[in-house]
């Protein structure tokens, strides 16, 4: 017990570590999804050129370790001269990844919707962008929700791999109080909690989600 209230002395580092986790987790939520969002849409053109890019993007993200992309992200860019500052480069790395998986989700929900829908919607006289985000992307939504949720939900979790190039996330916060204190034990199941804290609404959301859907 005496380890846990030595830990909790440094409450400030973990609120600070929490609310730099919330702000990256945020942060990263909405461009990893803007990005897959519009990455899925272009999946549907008949472009092969554009869905062969489409292609390399998502495969060399989804098939490349997120610790090596942070490296390449990171240091990286410093060794060809690109100066970015760390919340830049981790933002840059989770938005790359995170929209690689988003667009294969986005994808599978409009290829999910029956192709009579589209061929219906042209026949009343709507041009295929109106097709698209006025029949098919409000029904491919409703049915990607739950795995995008919770892609959401781990992606909040990867954060803590951001640690490894010394971004100040709640584990890296945890290290320092860890070094200080000499409780890891106890400085690791308060980071475990505040994750939790963060994380399980989000994991509720997702079970609502799927029985609302009846998946």
């Amino acid at each position: 017990m005496d380890g846990f209230l030595r830990v909790f002395s440094y409450w400030r580092l973990l609120l600070d570590g929490f609310l730099i986790t919330l702000k990256l987790s945020l942060t990263v939520i909405i461009t990893s999804t803007l990005l897959g969002v519009m990455c899925g849409m272009l999946f549907t053109l008949k472009n092969k050129g554009v869905r062969g890019i489409l292609r390399v993007y998502v495969e060399l993200f989804r098939g490349c370790p997120l610790l090596m992309q942070l490296f390449m992200g990171y240091y990286g860019l410093a060794y060809l001269g690109i100066q970015i500052d760390i919340f830049s480069a981790v933002v840059l790395v989770y938005t790359l990844y995170g929209g690689a998986y988003i667009a294969e989700i986005i994808r599978s929900g409009i290829e999910s919707i029956p192709k009579g829908q589209w061929e219906a919607a042209k026949c009343i006289g709507l041009r295929p962008l109106d097709v698209l985000r006025d029949v098919i992307l409000p029904q491919s939504f409703k049915i990607s929700l739950p795995a995008l949720i919770g892609f959401h939900l781990g992606l909040i979790k990867d954060t803590s791999i951001a640690s490894i190039i010394g971004y100040s996330e709640l584990l890296r916060e945890g290290k320092t109080i860890m070094n200080v204190t000499g409780y890891p034990f106890e400085t690791y199941i308060l980071v475990a909690v505040i994750y939790f804290i963060i994380c399980y609404p989000l994991s509720k959301y997702v079970g609502w989600t799927e029985r609302k859907a009846g998946l």
